[in-house]
């Protein structure tokens, strides 16, 4: 009978622990979390955005198949 119990205390403490009120981050009309940094605002690129532009076209060109088979071939 006490394994039942402690079984049954076990099944539903989850559901009880997982209801309540989460903290929000929204306050007074501020966002009050971590501000976003734009991708190129880096020591890499050192707030360069056409660089930044360059090598993630860069990137993207390498990820392709059909331009990798296509070189390949030749």
């Amino acid at each position: 009978m006490r394994k039942l119990w402690v079984i049954g205390i076990a099944a539903v403490l989850p559901l009880i622990a997982g209801c309540g009120e989460k903290p929000t981050v929204f306050k007074q009309g501020q966002y009050q979390g971590k501000p976003d940094n734009r991708p190129w605002e880096n020591d890499q690129f050192k707030g360069n955005q056409v660089e930044w532009e360059k090598t993630i076209k860069a990137r993207n060109q390498n990820q392709n198949e059909n331009s990798r088979s296509v070189a390949s071939a030749k």
